[in-house]
């Protein structure tokens, strides 16, 4: 059975749907809050890889997370 390009991007895109969420929710746990500097930044953290995302998320502080991901020192 061929899946449809229609569907593939939808499955695509509720897959990235809930690694955002994932990523806001553990940054909402770290730091207390998700304000706009942190929520910035999120897509570029979805650019890498499960595992090494996952491991910066629970080492870096939030000025690393920042500076690593473009968002300056706020």
């Amino acid at each position: 059975m061929k899946l449809s390009p229609a569907y593939l991007k939808w499955r695509e895109d509720v897959v990235q749907e809930g690694r955002r969420e994932m990523v806001e929710n553990l940054l909402k746990v770290r730091f207390g809050s998700l304000d706009e500097v942190l929520a910035g930044v999120i897509p570029s953290m979805l650019q890498l890889p499960p595992e090494e995302l996952t491991r910066l998320l629970l080492t870096l502080s939030r000025e690393e997370l920042l500076e690593r991901f473009g968002g300056g020192s706020n």
